[in-house]
């Protein structure tokens, strides 16, 4: 969902419709509708004209827009989405929350599955 939701973003921010869209990229209007709704997966080659279209690199799209790095130490890094980091700013404002979730981290997104359905 992260990548429907960051390439209709984009296409938002470029006042396109999903038609236009599918124009500069050669592909149809229904294909940019199901990348935005998830229901359909861009090939690579898609994922590059969409980055040349947005001047993005493709790793936007896919949620490594943001390398972590462990006390400074190359070896121990992670990219991650802003949207992750977002989630994890939010959480930390409840401090026992952000306890309960960092004790059982497995029961924790079980819990919230089960309440979101």
């Amino acid at each position: 969902m992260l990548l429907g939701k960051r390439i209709k973003s984009l296409r938002k921010e470029k006042h396109l419709t999903q038609q236009e869209l599918g124009d500069l990229i050669n592909v149809t209007k229904v294909s940019i509708c199901c990348y935005e709704n998830g229901t359909r997966v861009p090939t690579l080659e898609t994922l590059l004209a969409l980055g040349k279209v947005f001047k993005v690199d493709i790793n936007y799209f896919l949620g490594n827009d943001y390398e972590i790095v462990a006390d400074n130490d190359q070896k121990y890094s992670i990219s991650v989405a802003k949207e992750e980091l977002e989630f994890i700013q939010e959480i930390r404002k409840y401090n026992s929350l952000y306890s309960k979730v960092i004790e059982n981290p497995k029961r924790c997104v079980e819990l919230m599955d089960m309440k979101m359905r």
